[in-house]
């Protein structure tokens, strides 16, 4: 009876274990269930390259057509970093700044977006469904970022409305190296 009881209580407590990102189902598990590292689920790796250019270290330069985001590095060097890209008539390019940055953002879809899929939410809490992931830099006052995603398999793609995407590892890896105030550039 007593053996009973002590079973029955251990099934009803409160887990302990620990939490972690599950990057393939875009879900919080119990740490010991994923069997390998959380990762990305992108093929494309970051990686340090050579990169001349007359910009300065801190820049981000995007070039939509390689789906590559390169972050500008001293002594000719830069993070190359796979992106994914707006889809064909959401392309865009120019330069700016990064205004904002923010861990797990919430996200409001802009009105041409909710006329476009009308069951959008019109606000979305930040967390792992969220569709800006893990970290976003707002770009300058346009309605685009540079933002995680919970869709890694996108990496490469140009499926995007605008904004471009990297793994949620990637980003929160780009979140640390770059401040406010660095200047975009976006090439098409």
């Amino acid at each position: 009876m007593v053996l009973s009881l002590v079973l029955s209580a251990a099934s009803v407590a409160p887990s302990m274990a620990a939490i972690a990102y599950d990057p393939d189902t875009a879900t919080w598990v119990e740490a010991s269930t994923l069997q390998k590292p959380a990762r990305s689920g992108s093929v494309i790796r970051k990686e340090i390259v050579d990169y001349t250019s007359s910009y300065k270290p801190g820049t981000i330069v995007i070039e939509t057509d390689e789906r590559r985001l390169y972050l500008v590095m001293e002594d000719g060097k830069a993070m190359k970093y796979g992106v994914g890209v707006g889809r064909d008539g959401f392309t865009w390019s120019g330069t700016h700044r990064i205004t904002r940055k923010a861990e797990w953002p919430g996200w409001t879809p802009p009105p041409q977006m909710r006329k476009r899929v009308p069951d959008l939410p019109a606000y979305m809490p930040g967390g792992p469904d969220n569709p800006l992931g893990a970290r976003a830099l707002y770009i300058g006052s346009t309605l685009y970022r540079v933002h995680g995603t919970s869709e890694p398999r996108s990496i490469g793609l140009a499926v995007s409305s605008g904004c471009i995407r990297l793994t949620n590892e990637d980003v929160a890896d780009l979140y640390e190296r770059v401040s406010v105030g660095a200047q975009i550039v976006v090439n098409h």
